[in-house]
């Protein structure tokens, strides 16, 4: 009797254990997650002209004098409308921001996103494409891009050419595309970010940021 006692609290323990550890992975990969949350939530304060400018006093910036432990990597545009730190109303040392005309990578780009994950411990990313984006509207025009423009329009190009297969702006579903291709592709990203997502331990999200409303969202 009282192996079999034993042996039900074992059972009951390795249940809980399961338990736990399912509901950890489904928080760290749901649209409840806690980095993804507060992002939005600052967002939200954003657009409705309420924002409580979080982390920006002395003490912060005394705080992150010799370390830094940011929660969110934004990969964003350059654009000059689209400031992460602003739209989700964050201080500093709150996001690790690399940003590129576009939102499209290089070796550089994915190397710094490598080092925030590896390094600083960052469990969440979110690429940031933008309404009437401007790299988009280049590649979309077509033409002769002068300099190193090239390269933009080059990167942007299979996101336009698969937008052209569906219906509605094109624009509008080009930044879309490329945005979801430049997930893809950091979840692809070997070894650092592929092994970190397959483990359950990193999280890469596509989202849109509306210039009329200032309203980010989420992309499927």
């Amino acid at each position: 009797m009282k192996e079999k006692v034993i042996s039900l609290l074992g059972i009951i323990a390795l249940v809980s254990f399961c338990s736990v550890f399912s509901c950890n992975t489904k928080e760290l990969s749901s649209p409840e997650n806690p980095n993804q949350k507060k992002l939005l939530d600052g967002n939200r304060r954003f657009v409705e002209g309420k924002m409580s400018h979080p982390d920006q006093a002395a003490i912060r910036r005394t705080e992150l004098a010799k370390s830094q432990n940011p929660f969110a990597v934004i990969v964003s545009c350059s654009d000059s409308r689209v400031p992460p730190e602003v739209l989700f109303d964050q201080g500093l040392g709150d996001l690790f921001v690399i940003r590129l005309a576009g939102n499209i990578l290089n070796d550089a780009a994915i190397g710094s996103i490598e080092y925030a994950v590896d390094h600083l411990g960052a469990k969440y990313v979110m690429v940031l494409g933008h309404e009437r984006c401007g790299a988009v509207e280049a590649t979309v025009k077509g033409g002769e891009p002068h300099g190193h423009i090239g390269s933009l329009v080059k990167a942007i190009q299979p996101a336009v050419d698969k937008a052209k297969t569906q219906e509605g702006d094109l624009v509008d579903n080009a930044v879309n595309a490329n945005v979801s291709m430049v997930v893809q592709q950091l979840k692809t990203s070997a070894p650092i970010l592929e092994e970190s997502v397959k483990k359950g331990s990193l999280v890469i999200v596509g989202a849109r940021y509306d210039l009329d409303d200032g309203s980010v969202s989420i992309l499927p």
